[in-house]
């Protein structure tokens, strides 16, 4: 194989008036898999990891507005981690690839939701277009918690495929990246459904795994709980504390993080003395929404007293 790699390859360019331009494949495989790259953003996901080991909080939104510019201005707003939800946003490929840059351009970790436990195109197009992490929604059982895994992490530790040039291996060569992706992908499963609960202990124990994310909004619908309490007496109730004391135990006793996903601010404190470190407070949508009805209310309070009352048109989301 070094032989093969140190070959002189000769490329004769259009007519024999041409000169001769003689380079050797290890030359070109030197330029391919330099590390150029500052040490620091290479172990990048590891810190972030032993930041989470050692219960350091770490605060982010979810993106679904499928929009480079958004990404990249709240990638500067103080963040520490960005999750593009392809899950539920409208995101192809080439979109992923922009808002992956565009939070590259701040100080924000970056993550992917991705179809399931079964997106290994998924998995492999977000990680090979940068993202620092993955999260797998959906997951009922330890099998599709190893499958899932298995696709965020190169052989043996995994199944991802090895492929150059990406946007992944950009920054610190082929080599540079590839040798420490495995120590660097921040993986995260989504714990929301009656089953994952039910095998909580062994889906947190499959190898890989860094974070057991709380979606108490799928979890509350698959538990029925939608159907028992008046909306939003489901999130209090004893059914989904009793699910969440089940998914604390199971993270503590495998050294997980626990994570969340809350709509704004409210409950942070709460889930904070619950244990939990990686915490969600919405969406970019949501944060628009929220910005909007403060304007909104506001204008209607300022023109109360004037000549001309202004009154918001009708609307179901404010």
């Amino acid at each position: 194989m070094m032989k093969v790699l140190s070959t002189k390859v000769a490329i004769r360019l259009g007519s024999k008036n041409h000169k001769m331009i003689i380079t050797t494949l290890s030359q070109i495989q030197k330029a391919m898999f330099a590390n150029t790259g500052d040490s620091t953003t290479l172990m990048r996901g590891e810190q972030f990891k032993k930041d989470l080991k050692a219960k350091k909080l770490k605060m982010g939104i979810f993106l679904n507005s499928a929009s480079p510019t958004v990404a990249e201005q709240i990638s500067n707003s103080g963040y520490d981690w960005l999750l593009v939800d392809t899950q539920h946003g409208p995101m192809d490929n080439l979109t992923l690839g922009g808002m992956l840059s565009g939070i590259a351009n701040g100080k924000a970790l970056s993550m992917v939701r991705v179809g399931g436990y079964n997106d290994r195109s998924g998995i492999q197009q977000a990680l090979d277009l940068g993202a620092n992490g993955i999260l797998i929604p959906y997951i009922n059982n330890a099998k599709e918690a190893e499958e899932g895994v298995s696709c965020c992490y190169y052989p043996t530790q995994g199944t991802r495929s090895v492929y150059f040039p990406q946007r992944s291996t950009n920054q610190h060569g082929l080599l540079g990246y590839v040798g420490n992706s495995n120590k660097n992908v921040v993986v995260a499963l989504q714990v929301e459904t009656a089953s994952c609960i039910e095998n909580i202990d062994s889906v947190v124990a499959t190898k890989g795994v860094d974070i057991a994310f709380l979606g108490q909004n799928d979890l509350c619908m698959s538990m029925g709980l939608f159907e028992k309490y008046e909306f939003p007496k489901m999130y209090f109730s004893q059914e989904l504390n009793d699910a969440t004391k089940k998914l604390t135990n199971a993270c503590e006793k495998n050294g997980v993080t626990q994570g969340i996903f809350l709509f704004g601010t409210e409950r942070v404190g709460e889930f904070i003395d619950k244990g939990f470190n990686f915490i969600s407070v919405g969406n970019d949508l949501h944060h628009v929404l929220t910005q909007t009805g403060a304007h909104v209310s506001k204008l209607e309070e300022i023109t109360k007293t004037k000549k001309e009352k202004w009154v918001r048109n009708p609307t179901s989301l404010l």
